[in-house]
């Protein structure tokens, strides 16, 4: 693996790195072009080694890699960079992950919808949590498996040929032509594959770096920015690398502790490296939970076709894999009332004797709108029977709280204490004030059952939050409540201020009623005023002025206002377009081309309100 240059350079750029590169969970969307995403940023850093140049001015200018940390972030990237220089690859065909077990499920997914054998090699041991027999019944994989002494027991098949070995090192891969993809173990550090197209090993192997890059942004993370920085530092100096756990126990407990106080709920909480990966834990958990108790009957994800991107994209991505599995589409904001289409939604579930999984936001993102809460219990209680006159199954309600996590639905005496309901939040935003991603999902009495199937997936699939994730919520969790009333404080001024001051925009915020009812959110949407003649030129000439807001703000304020996909931030303001951005694997009809601004508990307001005036002025 001998290639000082390349190594040379990275300690370099270890040494000189960003301090973003190490702590930022989110992304600058004004450097950021998803349609180039890691490609740009890896041809940027490529050109910076060609040229010897390391400096931390030079990052700093690389544009952004990926989003979050799920799909990717600079440290992952230059850890798969150079793996993949050393091995004579495309910088494309290495990806780190946080799990183990999750790039063996990327591969198996795309060979199910390719109609493609998978064969699994292993040598020692396959991942910890690996349970075939659930990969296959649940997931609905097909492989074979086999334990080998030595890679020349592998044969050339027609189908994909995957090794998955453990490693104390990291990159130290021997190439075979019989061998497509590498998967190398790396503990609590995460796993690295490999994608090998040496000698033609593997067929359209672009397809399925896409495909795989895909998993690792829906249903879990990428290897950490902690954990890469020690795997370039075992990569750099060819030595073993140590991974020195903290004992978690005091902060997991801490944590626990925390999310039970603030939901009121009375089961266990779980907590995962990331808000989709908990939610990709809740599907499969609920899945299985379906297949075991009612045997037979096809399963409903009832999701709004305009919520969280990745939210509906999950959703969908798991209902392909499944036969017995379909979406329904669930309208809830704007024109269309929650209420209303839950009991359209499960009154035609009901029709088919099948089984309902509903996902909803409350408030709903963008729209920032929360239902009628004593109609939604009714709702969601309303007993329903099937053709032949038996009782209906009842919903199972997912509720991602990201927006109001303080919010009480799961106690006992809460508003949604009758209904099977599963609440979780996106870790990324109030829960660790942007510091990390791990997320949470809890479940109220009702739902207890539930519980043990969701952790044996998160499980399964290796995504439990890290040590340090564990230790960043143990810190913030405690002070969430009061950073959330700080913010909404500052918000609803603002909001207040801009109708004052811009009269024809549309503004989208919870009133005044339900906010004394506990929602607090800190984030509103913003729909400018417009003109022109035709529908198109009106429409033409807001999405130029949601930018050119926007851009005010940031250059005007640039150490406060970001142009980022984010919420719940300890401090400054950000601003996001939800069509360009959290909805950007939504269908382009359901999009919302208006503008989201989010406030933390510390920001100079006043600023903000000046530089407002300013846009107001210019329009």
């Amino acid at each position: 693996m001998q290639d000082n240059k390349t190594l040379n350079y990275i300690k370099d750029v270890v040494a000189n790195m960003p301090t973003d590169w190490l702590n930022l969970t989110t992304h600058r969307l004004d450097i950021y072009n998803e349609e180039l995403a890691k490609v740009q940023f890896l041809n940027e850093l490529e050109a910076l080694y060609v040229a010897n140049n390391s400096t931390t001015a030079a990052l700093s200018e690389l544009h952004t890699a990926y989003d979050y940390i799920r799909l990717g972030h600079p440290l992952s990237c230059v850890l798969e960079w150079g793996i993949a220089k050393l091995q004579g690859l495309d910088t494309q065909n290495v990806i780190s992950f946080d799990s183990n077990t999750v790039p063996v499920l990327s591969i198996l997914r795309k060979n199910l919808f390719d109609k493609k054998d998978t064969n699994i090699y292993y040598k020692s041991s396959l991942p910890s949590n690996f349970n075939e027999e659930v990969i296959k019944s649940v997931y609905g994989y097909n492989f074979n498996l086999k334990k080998i002494s030595s890679t020349d027991e592998i044969e050339a098949t027609n189908g994909s040929t995957v090794f998955i070995e453990e490693q104390k090192t990291i990159g130290a891969v021997t190439l075979n032509s019989n061998i497509d993809f590498y998967i190398n173990l790396h503990g609590k550090l995460g796993s690295i594959l490999v994608v090998n197209t040496t000698d033609n090993a593997t067929d359209n192997a672009t397809a399925y770096v896409k495909d795989i890059q895909h998993v690792r942004r829906r249903e879990t993370i990428a290897m950490t920015p902690a954990n890469s920085l020690l795997a370039l530092n075992s990569l750099t100096t060819e030595a073993e690398y140590t991974y020195n756990e903290e004992d978690v126990k005091a902060d997991k407990a801490s944590v626990l502790a925390s999310i039970k106080d603030i939901t009121r709920a009375s089961t266990k909480p779980l907590v995962a490296s990331s808000g989709l990966s908990i939610q990709y834990a809740i599907l499969m958990g609920l899945i299985n939970d379906a297949l075991e108790n009612y045997k037979g009957k096809a399963i409903k994800i009832v999701v709004p076709p305009n919520c969280y991107g990745g939210t509906n994209d999950q959703a969908r991505r798991v209902a392909a894999c499944l036969p017995n599995v379909a979406i329904v589409d669930l309208p809830v904001d704007g024109d269309n009332d929650m209420v209303q289409s839950i009991h359209t939604v499960l009154d035609a579930i009901a029709t088919e004797d099948a089984v309902p999984l509903i996902i909803a936001e409350i408030p709903t993102n963008p729209r920032v709108e929360v239902p009628d809460l004593v109609a939604l219990k009714d709702a969601l209680s309303k007993e329903r029977k099937t053709p032949s006159g038996a009782m209906a199954i009842d919903p199972v309600f997912i509720l991602d709280q990201t927006f109001c996590p303080n919010v009480h639905f799961l106690g006992e005496d809460d508003i949604l204490a009758s209904v099977r309901t599963i609440s979780f939040a996106s870790g990324s935003k109030f829960p660790s004030g942007g510091k990390c991603t791990a997320g949470y999902c809890v479940g109220n009495s009702k739902a207890a059952d539930l519980m043990a199937n969701i952790e044996a997936h998160l499980t399964l699939c290796d995504n439990e939050a890290t040590a340090l994730q564990y230790s960043i919520l143990a810190e913030q969790l405690p002070s969430m409540n009061q950073r959330i009333a700080d913010a909404y404080t500052n918000t609803r001024d603002f909001v207040n201020f801009i109708h004052a001051n811009l009269p024809g925009a549309k503004i989208n915020f919870v009133s005044q009623e339900l906010a004394a009812e506990g929602f607090t959110p800190s984030v509103f949407s913003l729909d400018l005023p417009t003109k022109g003649d035709t529908e198109e030129e009106r429409e033409t000439y807001k999405r130029a002025l949601n930018l050119k807001l926007i851009n005010l703000m940031i250059t005007k304020i640039p150490n406060e206002s970001k142009f980022c996909v984010s919420y719940g931030q300890l401090k400054g303001c950000y601003w996001t377009i939800p069509a360009t951005s959290t909805q950007g694997t939504t269908k382009e009809g359901d999009k919302d081309y208006i503008v989201r601004a989010s406030l933390s508990p510390n920001l100079d307001l006043d600023l903000h309100k000046q530089v407002f005036l300013e846009f107001v002025a210019s329009i």
